[in-house]
């Protein structure tokens, strides 16, 4: 190649290596990052209040750890650049994703936290459920005001946590009941609710009265509620752990329950951490963020991780440790992998493969 060829590739190339230099340590890209978070025994305290409280039923001593497991999550407006990327890719301890995976739809922060709280308080009620089940309780259920579209005729009117007697002259056992009646009518037609008003005594119901709109459709009327469940419990069971959101907990919270309302004391003393969103019926479902939740328990201590069926795979493909992954699909099998772990049985649990 001629010199003054290469003189010129030379010059290009370096030219190239300056500009990207300054440019890729500020180019933002749509990433956000997940690390581990804090883990929380639900055996124990957290701001010197029990994280679980039971009143109404005996409770008996626990041992042992049940440690719920979070991840920490980048803000809304979070905006790596490439650099930053490329060195979260490379590290063990963050998850690098998609922006929209933690923020679809341009979710602000606000939109974020009030779903997180939203789905945390919903896990709270089937955990507490799924709970009492298992250790063969009744549970009835209500039909509630799940939510209130703002701007709708039952703003003011109806409130999140109302129960739903009746409406009109039909008496309410399923939410879908309260579409069913309402879209019978024609906007602008007044319908009649029966409600007792949240936190209220069954004996305080009053009827409220709320005229129809058309809805977006075109096609029926509406109020404006989405209804939904609640489960009504025989004693007072109370989960005081502030700033945590989502569903994910569900498991290790039933777990936490059982141990308290047992003679047997479920861990053996053991350090089991884990994670899984829970049914009322007992189901245990996937989560995201396993393999930062793994690395936060194992770096809390535990020995065992209870992770959910449909998560193992990805959990097994690089697991801590001194970290035994055991997996669970319902609430049953995850008491009978505690008996198993508290006879020293660890042979029989059932593990998580690739």
């Amino acid at each position: 190649m001629p010199r003054r060829s290469a003189t010129m590739l030379a010059a290009t190339l370096l030219l190239i290596a300056m500009l990207c230099a300054s440019v890729l340590p500020i180019m933002k890209v749509p990433y956000a990052e997940m690390s581990p978070g804090p883990t929380y025994n639900t055996l124990g305290q957290q701001n010197g209040k029990a994280v679980i409280s039971i009143t109404g039923r005996q409770t008996y001593p626990t041992t042992g750890h049940l440690n719920m497991t979070t991840v920490q999550v980048t803000s809304a407006d979070y905006q790596p650049s490439l650099v930053s990327v490329v060195i979260g890719w490379l590290r063990d301890d963050v998850t690098v994703v998609p922006h929209d995976n933690l923020y679809p739809n341009h979710q602000s922060e606000e939109e974020a936290e009030q779903q997180n709280a939203e789905e945390f308080a919903s896990s709270q009620d089937s955990a507490k459920t799924a709970a009492l089940r298992e250790l063969g309780y009744k549970i009835a259920t209500n039909v509630i005001v799940d939510s209130v579209i703002a701007g709708s005729p039952s703003q003011g009117k109806l409130h999140a946590g109302d129960v739903i007697k009746a409406v009109d002259d039909t008496v309410i056992t399923e939410p879908d009941q309260v579409a069913e009646v309402v879209s019978k009518l024609k906007s602008g037609q007044q319908v009649v609710f029966t409600v007792v008003p949240d936190g209220k005594p069954a004996g305080d119901a009053k009827k409220v009265t709320i005229t129809t709109v058309k809805a977006p459709d075109g096609n029926r009327a509406m109020v404006g509620i989405q209804p939904g469940t609640r489960n009504i419990l025989p004693f007072t069971i109370d989960i005081g752990l502030q700033d945590v959101g989502g569903p994910s907990a569900g498991l290790m919270f039933s777990l936490g329950i059982i141990d308290k309302l047992k003679p047997t004391d479920i861990t053996g003393g053991k350090f089991i951490a884990g994670t899984g969103t829970i049914s009322d019926t007992g189901q245990v479902g996937p989560i995201g963020g396993i393999a930062m939740k793994t690395i936060a328990a194992r770096n809390a201590g535990a020995q065992y991780f209870l992770t959910p069926a449909d998560n193992c795979a990805e959990a097994a493909k690089d697991t801590p440790g001194g970290l035994t992954l055991v997996k669970v699909k319902t609430l049953d099998s995850a008491l009978k992998a505690l008996d198993a772990i508290r006879a020293g049985d660890t042979s029989a649990l059932p593990s998580c493969t690739r």
